[in-house]
């Protein structure tokens, strides 16, 4: 009778013949009487009739071959297991890479038998099932095992974005330093011995229940920056930057309380908050649009795009009154006219207009002999002429505001004045340069 043969493809993996010692290839013969160990031989030996010891030539015996179908007509069991197998070693998905080994077969066959039989199979899906249920189980009243967040980036040891994640290692799905990192120190001295007294054996039993509440402490916290994704950062600020800024004011307020509610009800909550946002901002349009008496979209259309022609006669005649203000200036004149170049580019005006009605404005700052000057470019010197700054310090908050941009792809206003703490004007007109310049990126 015909069983499975579990040789692999391989000929010095399959046992030898115990007549001529060759290495045995399907299909072969297995005495039914004789071992174990098992009595196999070839078909060579088998023939001549073959005895040695026990074994005789008239012992019933099976046949043992795998070329017979299994799951698949089309597929016999030797090719079955040769499938898992190439699945195994080149990895699932890799159909070219598995018909190649495989030989018999192409990459379309493979892909097609295998998740017909070994994916979408019922028989087999509700196996695992189980086994990930029993899993699930067996593991409910463990700790919580601490996993890596998808796809965190991997720094160079001491850099500043590994000084940003925390020292976090990613292959380690660690930190170089803990939460609480010392905690252990205490217990370094404690030795529990015999002749020890009650009040010091109970005292050493509060030490070591002291250093488990702050092992929990340190496990609670790296549960939340695995639930919450806190470890690829800039990742996180993109999703937060996805939002209006009245929706991002909330999400800083309420960043707080996440810990407590747990990511997933903390994300809808700002997710709904959202949601109601642009819906009280589409109902306010449309109340506005009723106000004017606006009845059908096609005349709201239209509404809106008067509207915006309004804005901008306005905004024209702002600029007339202006323009007959400094006219009679030529100096104010040419430092308006330069502003308002910066606002028809889309940056905010970074001169600001002298008018020859206030007080006098202090002279340029002379830049003659003063540290870090041949550092500067032309417009570099212009600017802190104006501002008066010394080039040191315009070089050092110029790398303050560029690698803060670069850590978190883009810089807000309120951001570089958190990160320079001089004058606001100041801070703007160094701001609004190196946004025209291109040194830095508007949020």
């Amino acid at each position: 009778m015909d069983r499975l043969g579990s040789f692999s493809n391989d000929p010095f993996d399959n046992p030898p013949c115990r007549g001529c010692s060759s290495y045995l290839m399907e299909p072969y013969i297995k005495c039914a009487e004789c071992g174990p160990p098992p009595f196999l031989l070839c078909l060579q030996c088998f023939t001549r009739g073959f005895e040695y010891k026990k074994h005789q030539s008239d012992h019933t015996y099976e046949i043992m071959t795998s070329d017979f179908p299994v799951l698949d007509p089309s597929w016999t069991a030797q090719e079955e297991m040769a499938l898992l197998e190439a699945v195994m070693d080149c990895g699932f998905g890799n159909w070219q890479d598995v018909a190649n080994q495989m030989c018999t077969k192409t990459k379309e066959e493979c892909e097609k038998h295998y998740m017909k039989h070994f994916i979408n199979n019922p028989l087999f899906a509700s196996t695992l099932l189980n086994l990930k249920q029993a899993e699930e189980a067996k593991t409910a009243d463990t700790a919580i095992p601490f996993q890596s967040t998808d796809d965190p980036p991997r720094p160079a040891f001491d850099s500043l974005l590994s000084r940003d994640m925390a020292g976090y290692m990613p292959a380690r799905a660690d930190f170089i330093e803990e939460f609480d990192n010392y905690a252990e120190w205490d217990l370094r001295d404690i030795d529990f011995v015999e002749d020890d007294s009650d009040i010091l054996h109970a005292l050493k039993i509060a030490v070591v229940d002291i250093y488990h509440s702050r092992l929990k402490e340190r496990q609670r916290r790296k549960k939340i920056i695995r639930d919450h994704g806190l470890i690829n950062l800039k990742k996180f600020q993109l999703m937060e930057r996805r939002y209006p800024k009245e929706v991002q004011d909330l999400y800083e307020t309420m960043r707080r309380f996440a810990r407590i509610v747990g990511p997933v009800e903390h994300d809808k909550f700002i997710e709904s908050y959202a949601l109601e946002f642009e819906l009280r901002r589409e109902i306010k349009r449309l109340q506005e649009y009723r106000t004017a008496g606006i009845t059908n979209f096609c005349s709201a259309r239209a509404y809106d795009h008067l509207k915006k022609t309004r804005e901008e006669e306005r905004l024209k005649r702002t600029m007339l009154s202006e323009v007959l203000q400094y006219i009679q200036d030529s100096s104010a004149c040419q430092q308006w006219l330069r502003r308002q170049a910066d606002i028809d580019s889309g940056l905010s005006p970074s001169v600001p207009v002298a008018s020859n009605s206030g007080r006098r404005s202090a002279p340029p700052l002379n830049l003659t002999g003063l540290p870090g000057t041949e550092k500067l470019n032309e417009k570099e010197k212009e600017l802190c002429q104006m501002v008066r700054l010394v080039p040191g310090a315009y070089l050092e908050y110029k790398s303050a505001l560029v690698n803060e941009c670069n850590k978190q792809g883009s810089l807000r206003l309120a951001q570089a004045r958190a990160l320079i703490k001089i004058d606001v004007n100041k801070t703007r007109k160094i701001y609004d340069f190196l946004i025209r310049e291109g040194y830095i990126t508007k949020a």
